[in-house]
C-alpha cells in the first residue's frame, strides 16, 4: 500500500484526481494490518511530511500519520521512539545540506498519540534537554516560535528546576537576536506573531514559576546594558517586559538603580535601548517601565545619565507620535522626559523645529487618537512655555501651530511641573545647567541662573549694555574702597573678556543680595535694581570718589568739577531731579520741593481710562504741561511756575502744550507718526488670557509709555482723607499736586507698575495691558527762564518758547520683560542694545555734540536678547510685538539713554574726554590675570568634558535616523496601508521603519 500511495502522490495527475485516490488509501489504513505494513506507511508519511517539496505532499503525510496514530497506536508508539526522536533533533532528517525545517512540527504532531504510552516520560525527558540545547544554539524566530508552540501545547516538555531558569534566560537571549529581514507587511506581521509566541511562552512559565522572573529580568538587563562592540539587541525584547507583573516594578527598579556593580555607561546604554522600545507595536506597559527606570535614576541622583539619554533620544520618541499604533506609549514617555527636564531648555528646544509639522499631520489625520494627542501635546508645550519663557523668536512658530488648541491654567501647569521634577532641590542640578560649547554667535556672554535669579541676570545685562556706565565701572582704580562696585567691575570685566559662553554671578549675588529676599524664590527685578543702585551710591559717598583721575588731569573747569565730582557715579548716570508742587485750592499758595530720583515708577491710569486732571486719555500730542495765568484775586505773582495739565481748547491762546513725544518703529519711506496706544494690540478673539484666572487683569486698550509718563506728570487732586495741610491757611484744604522733571538723568529708568494688590482676592495681581514702547522718547524738562531764553536765541529745537521747558531726547537701550502673571513667579529676560554717540566726541557744534540721526540710532544698532545663559540676535520689532504673541510677557523696566544736548553736554564732554584719553577701559593687573587664568581653565574643562561626553555618546545605542519619520510624513501623502502616520495610511516601508 505504501508503494501505491507514493506512486499516486508523485504522479503528475491533478491534485483533485490524486486526492480521490489518497482518500481510498487512507480509508484502507483504518483497517487492521500487519506491523510491517504499518512501519512502511509510517516511514513514507514521515518522509512526505519532513521532505515533501510541496504543501500538498506535506498535507498527505500529515493525514496518514494522524490515521495511523489513531488506528494503529501500538505500531505508532513503537515507531515514534526516543532514539528516533533524538536522531531527528540532533542529526535532522533528509539529505545533508537540506535538512528538514519541520522536525519540531512533526514531533508536536506525533506527541499527541504517545501521551499515555509507557515511553511518554522518556520522550518528555529527552525533549526537556533538547529544547534547551536548541535554544542555546540561537535558532531563528520561526524555529523559536515552533519550540514555543510545542512547549505551550505540551508543557510537560518545558525544562524544570535549574534548567528551567537557564531556558528562560537563553530564550531571552534568542529574542535579543531576532531580526526581521523582510520589509513586506505580511512578513512583518508574521514576525510579530512569532515574537509574541515566544514571549507568551515566557509568560506561561513565569505564571507557574514566579521565581524565574527576576533572574530572567537580570539576563534581559545584561543584554541591553552590554557595551561590547556588537549589533544592537532587537527591539523585540520589549515584548518580554510587557508580561512582567507591575507589582514587581518598584522592587526591580530599586535593585537596579542601587546596584553599585552597574556602571553609569551600562545604565545609560540600557535606558537608551529601552527608550527605543517605544517603537515596538502592540506592547503593553512598556512606557510604564521606561518611566519607572527614569524616575529611579532621578531618585538616586543619576542626573548626568538622565540628561545624556534625554537629549539623545527625545527627538526619536517625538517622531513616534506620527504612528497611531505606538502613539499612546510614546506620548507618555515624551511627557515625562520633557516635564522632568526642568533645569534647562535644551530638550524642549530640540523639538521646536518639528512641532509645527507634527501638529499639522495630527490635524490632517482627524482621528480620536490624533485629537487627544494634540490636546495633550498642547498642554505639554504650554508647560514648557511657562517653564522656559524668554525665547519669543523660537516660540512664535510653535505658538502659531497650537493657537487653536486649549490652554491649561497656571495651577494645572504648576501641578504637572511639580509632580514630575527630578528633584525639589534645584541646587542639586546647578552643575548640569545648559552646556554651551562656545560663545553665542553674538559675541556676548550669558549669566548662569543660580535658582530663580533671572531677575538679577536681566538687570546686570541691562546695566552692562549701558556702555557709559560700563566704561566708568571698568575704569575704576584698584584701591577704590568700594567693595560692591569692585565686584560689579569684576563681573563686567568677565562679561567683556571671558571665553566662557556664560559665567556665574554667584559672588556678586551674595554681595548684592537684599537681606529681605528669600533664597531660591523669584523676586521683583525693579526692587533689586533700586536696592543695588542705592547700595552703590551710598558706598561711593563714604569711599573714594570714582572721578579722581578726571580731577587730577584738570580736564574740567572748577565749576564743572564742583558740579560733577561731588556726584557719585550712580547720580551721574542714573540720577535725575524732580520738582513736586502742591497748590492749595483755597488760597492758591504753592509749596514746592525738589528731590532726586534714579527711576520713575509709572502707574497705570484707572480702568475707567480717566486721567487725574482730565476726562479722558488724550493722544500724546494733546497732553502736556501748559502755563496758565492764575486768577487775579488770588494775589499770586505773575509768572508763577505752576503748571496746569489739561486738554487745550481751540479758543485758548495760551502757549502750545508741552507733551511727551515719541518716534515709533517705522519702515524706511513711511511717515513718522507718534506711537499710539492701539498700535500694538492683542487679538481679543483668541482670548489667550482666559485661562489665567483672577490673578491677571485682562488687557485693556493698548497704552504707550508716553501715556503713562503723562499720567505720572498730570495733576493729582488731594481731597477727603488726602487733604493737604496748607501752612498759609493753617488747616487741611483741598489741593492739587503735580510733579515736574527739572533734570533729566543720563540713563532714564522707567518702571511700569504692573503689580498691585487686589483687596477682593487678597492677592497681588499683574496688569497685563499691552504698552507700546517708543524707540525714541522726548521728555519735557523744566529749566530756568534765562536758560530757556538762551537756548531759544541760539536756535535750538530743544526749547519750547514761552513754556519754561526744553525737550530732552532719549533713545531706548534696554527692556526688561517679565513673563508670568505674578511678581512671586514667572521669569525675567531682557532686550538690549548699545546706544552710543555715533559722531566722534571731539566735533561739537556750538559746544553741543552733534547727535546721531534718528534713523541711525533707531534701526542700525543691533538688538540682543539676553535670557540667562542664552544670548541671541533680536530686533526692535521683536521688542514691540512680544506681548502680542505672548500675553504674559510684558515690558516691566525700560532703560533710555539721553542724547547729547544742552542739558547733558557737560557730562557727555567729560565722558568723551575720558574715552579719548583712555580708549577701551584698561583693567588692573589682578583682574586681567584672573580672567586669563579662568580662560585657560575653561579650555581645560572643555577638553575634559569633550572626552567624557565622547565616551558617554559612544556608549549610547545606535538607532535609525529619527528625522526620517518626519520627512516621510511630509513627502509621502499618497501612501496607503494600516500603520501609517495618519489613520489608515502608510505603506509597508513606513511600518518597517517604525518597528525596526
Amino acid at each position: 500500500m505504501d508503494k501505491i500511495l507514493e506512486a499516486v502522490v508523485m504522479s503528475s495527475y491533478p491534485n483533485n484526481v490524486k486526492q480521490g485516490l489518497v482518500r481510498r488509501v487512507i480509508e484502507a489504513a483504518k483497517q487492521p494490518m500487519d506491523s510491517e505494513q504499518c512501519w512502511s506507511m509510517l516511514e513514507l508519511s514521515t518522509k512526505l511530511y519532513l521532505t515533501g517539496d510541496t504543501k500538498y505532499k506535506r498535507e498527505v503525510g500529515k493525514e496518514v500519520l494522524e490515521v495511523y496514530g489513531h488506528y494503529h497506536p501500538e505500531e505508532f508508539e513503537e515507531f515514534f521512539n526516543v532514539r528516533f526522536l533524538l536522531s531527528l533533533l540532533q542529526e535532522g532528517y533528509g539529505p545533508l545540506g537540506k535538512r528538514s525545517h519541520y522536525v519540531l512540527d512533526y514531533i508536536q504532531l506525533g506527541l499527541q498519540f504517545v501521551l499515555e504510552s509507557p515511553s511518554a516520560n522518556s520522550i518528555f525527558s529527552l525533549l526537556r534537554i533538547e529544547v534547551l540545547r536548541k535554544v542555546c544554539e540561537r535558532p531563528s524566530p520561526k524555529q523559536c516560535a515552533k519550540i514555543s508552540k510545542l512547549l505551550t501545547q505540551h508543557p510537560q516538555c518545558i525544562p524544570t528546576g535549574k534548567h528551567q531558569l537557564l531556558f528562560c534566560q537563553q530564550l531571552i537571549r534568542c529574542i535579543g537576536q531576532f531580526q526581521c529581514v523582510s520589509e513586506g507587511e505580511e512578513e512583518i506581521m508574521e514576525f510579530l506573531e512569532q515574537v509574541n509566541k515566544v514571549s507568551g511562552l515566557l509568560q506561561r512559565i513565569w505564571r507557574t514559576q514566579t521565581s524565574a522572573i527576576l533572574p530572567s529580568l537580570k539576563e534581559l538587563f545584561a543584554i541591553i546594558s552590554s557595551t561590547e562592540e556588537q549589533e544592537a539587541p532587537s527591539n523585540a525584547l520589549a515584548s518580554v517586559v510587557q508580561f512582567v507583573p507591575l507589582e514587581l516594578m518598584d522592587g526591580v527598579i530599586r535593585n537596579l538603580t542601587n546596584d553599585d556593580s552597574i556602571t553609569d555607561v551600562q545604565m545609560m546604554m540600557a535606558i537608551g535601548r529601552m527608550i527605543d522600545w517605544v517603537s515596538w507595536p502592540l506592547g503593553k506597559n512598556i512606557d510604564k517601565w521606561i518611566i519607572a527606570l527614569l524616575k529611579g535614576l532621578a531618585a538616586v541622583k543619576k542626573f548626568s545619565i538622565l540628561i545624556e539619554v534625554t537629549l539623545s533620544k527625545i527627538e526619536k520618541v517625538f517622531s513616534k507620535l506620527l504612528y497611531p499604533i505606538v502613539r499612546e506609549g510614546a506620548l507618555s514617555v515624551l511627557q515625562y522626559m520633557l516635564l522632568s527636564f526642568q533645569h534647562s531648555h535644551e530638550a524642549f528646544h530640540l523639538l521646536l523645529p518639528h512641532i509645527p509639522r507634527l501638529v499639522a499631520s495630527l490635524k490632517k489625520e482627524d482621528s480620536n487618537s490624533a485629537t487627544s494627542s494634540l490636546e495633550q501635546l498642547a498642554e505639554l508645550i504650554h508647560c514648557m512655555f511657562f517653564r522656559f519663557s524668554g525665547f519669543p523668536d523660537l516660540y512664535e512658530p510653535v505658538l502659531e501651530a497650537v493657537k487653536a488648541l486649549p490652554i491649561p491654567n497656571e495651577d494645572r501647569i504648576k501641578h504637572l511641573l511639580g509632580q514630575n521634577a527630578w528633584t525639589s532641590q534645584k541646587n542639586e542640578l546647578a552643575c548640569f545647567y545648559p552646556r554651551l560649547a562656545s560663545k553665542s554667535e553674538t559675541g556676548k556672554i550669558g549669566l548662569i541662573n543660580l535658582g530663580n535669579t533671572c531677575y538679577m541676570n536681566s538687570i546686570i545685562q541691562s546695566l552692562f549694555m549701558a556702555s557709559d556706565f560700563r566704561h566708568s565701572v571698568l575704569n575704576l582704580t584698584e584701591g577704590n574702597s568700594q567693595p560692591l562696585m569692585t565686584k560689579l567691575q569684576w563681573l563686567f570685566a568677565f562679561l567683556e573678556h571671558s571665553q566662557r559662553p556664560a559665567i556665574s554671578p554667584e559672588s556678586f549675588l551674595s554681595a548684592s543680595w537684599p537681606p529681605w529676599f528669600t533664597p531660591g524664590a523669584q523676586q521683583d527685578c525693579s526692587e533689586y535694581l533700586k536696592y543695588l543702585l542705592d547700595r552703590l551710591h551710598e558706598e561711593e559717598k563714604t569711599g573714594k570718589r570714582i572721578y579722581q583721575k578726571l580731577k587730577e588731569s584738570s580736564l574740567m573747569s572748577q565749576a564743572v568739577e564742583h558740579h560733577y565730582l561731588n556726584k557719585t557715579l550712580i547720580e551721574k548716570m542714573f540720577g535725575g531731579k524732580m520738582m513736586t508742587k502742591i497748590r492749595c485750592l483755597k488760597c492758591l499758595n504753592v509749596s514746592s520741593r525738589e528731590e532726586a530720583f534714579t527711576d520713575l515708577s509709572l502707574a497705570f491710569p484707572p480702568s475707567d481710562g480717566n486721567m487725574r486732571g482730565s476726562t479722558s486719555i488724550l493722544p500724546v500730542e494733546e497732553i502736556g504741561p501748559q502755563f496758565i495765568e492764575p486768577p487775579e484775586n488770588a494775589g499770586q505773582p505773575t509768572g508763577s511756575p505752576w503748571v496746569w495739565r489739561k486738554a487745550p481748547k481751540a479758543s485758548d491762546h495760551a502757549a502750545p502744550p508741552v507733551s511727551v513725544e515719541t518716534l515709533g518703529f517705522q519702515e524706511p519711506g513711511e511717515a513718522a507718526n507718534p506711537v499710539r496706544g492701539n498700535d500694538v494690540g492683542v487679538d481679543a478673539a483668541k482670548d489667550p488670557l482666559s485661562a489665567f484666572g483672577e490673578q491677571a487683569c485682562a488687557p485693556k486698550d493698548s497704552r504707550s509709555v508716553p501715556d503713562l509718563i503723562n499720567y505720572f506728570l498730570s495733576p493729582e487732586r488731594l481731597t477727603a482723607e488726602n487733604k493737604y495741610h496748607c501752612e498759609k491757611c493753617a488747616s487741611l484744604q483741598d489741593a492739587e499736586k503735580v510733579a515736574e522733571l527739572t533734570e533729566g538723568p543720563h540713563y532714564l529708568i522707567l518702571t511700569l507698575l504692573r503689580f498691585s494688590f487686589d483687596p477682593r482676592t487678597m492677592k497681588r495681581k499683574k496688569i497685563l495691558d499691552n504698552v507700546s514702547i517708543p524707540v525714541v522718547l522726548k521728555l519735557p524738562i523744566l529749566v530756568a527762564p534765562e536758560e530757556t531764553e538762551e537756548v531759544c536765541q541760539r536756535g535750538k529745537d530743544g526749547a519750547i518758547p514761552g513754556s519754561g521747558f526744553m525737550t530732552v531726547v532719549y533713545d531706548l537701550c534696554s527692556v526688561v520683560v517679565h513673563s508670568g502673571i505674578s511678581s512671586e513667579s514667572g521669569h525675567y529676560y531682557c532686550y538690549s542694545r548699545e546706544c552710543t554717540d555715533s559722531v566722534p566726541h571731539g566735533q561739537p557744534r556750538d559746544g553741543v555734540p552733534k547727535p546721531a540721526s534718528d534713523k541711525q540710532l533707531d534701526f542700525e544698532i543691533q538688538w540682543y536678547l539676553f535670557n540667562d545663559t542664552r544670548v541671541s540676535f533680536s530686533s526692535f520689532e521683536s521688542v514691540s510685538n512680544i506681548t502680542s504673541f505672548f500675553p504674559k510677557d510684558t515690558a516691566y523696566v525700560l532703560f533710555y539713554r539721553q542724547r547729547p544736548g544742552r542739558q547733558s553736554c557737560l557730562l557727555h564732554e567729560a565722558l568723551a574726554e575720558a574715552g579719548r584719553l583712555h580708549g577701551e577701559p584698561s583693567l588692573h593687573k589682578d583682574l586681567m590675570e584672573a580672567i586669563s587664568k579662568d580662560n585657560i581653565l575653561f579650555l581645560q574643562e572643555q577638553e575634559k568634558e569633550a572626552r567624557n561626553r565622547a565616551a558617554y555618546i559612544s556608549a549610547l545605542p545606535k538607532s535609525p535616523l529619527w528625522w526620517r519619520d518626519l520627512d516621510r510624513d511630509k513627502d509621502d501623502d499618497s501612501s496607503s496601508g494600516g500603520c501609517s502616520p495618519a489613520a489608515g495610511g502608510g505603506g509597508s516601508g513606513s511600518f518597517h521603519g517604525l518597528v525596526f
